[in-house]
């Protein structure tokens, strides 16, 4: 048994188990697996953005860019020679 059929034979197993329900409950369930279905693909979408570390800012690039550059510092102790 593949897993096709597998999934096919619970599909039809539920679909037996379900049939006897009114039309209101079938539509209640439609619903509320339609919403987990939804909450899943958004909780897997959230899931894939989270992964990169994306930089989230209201801030342009161009001001960004502008800060960075104005916070750089140097220091020449960093290229001496220890003990000079």
């Amino acid at each position: 048994m593949t897993p096709f059929d597998t999934d096919t034979a619970l599909v039809d197993g539920y679909y037996k188990l379900l049939a006897n329900l009114s039309a209101a409950d079938k539509l209640d369930l439609i619903s509320k697996l339609t919403q987990s279905v939804k909450t899943d693909l958004t909780a897997k979408e959230q899931r894939f953005y989270n992964a990169f570390g994306a930089w989230s800012s209201d801030e342009s690039a161009e001001s960004l860019i502008e800060v960075i550059k104005f916070s750089k510092t140097s220091s020449n102790e960093l290229s001496k020679p220890v003990g000079m």
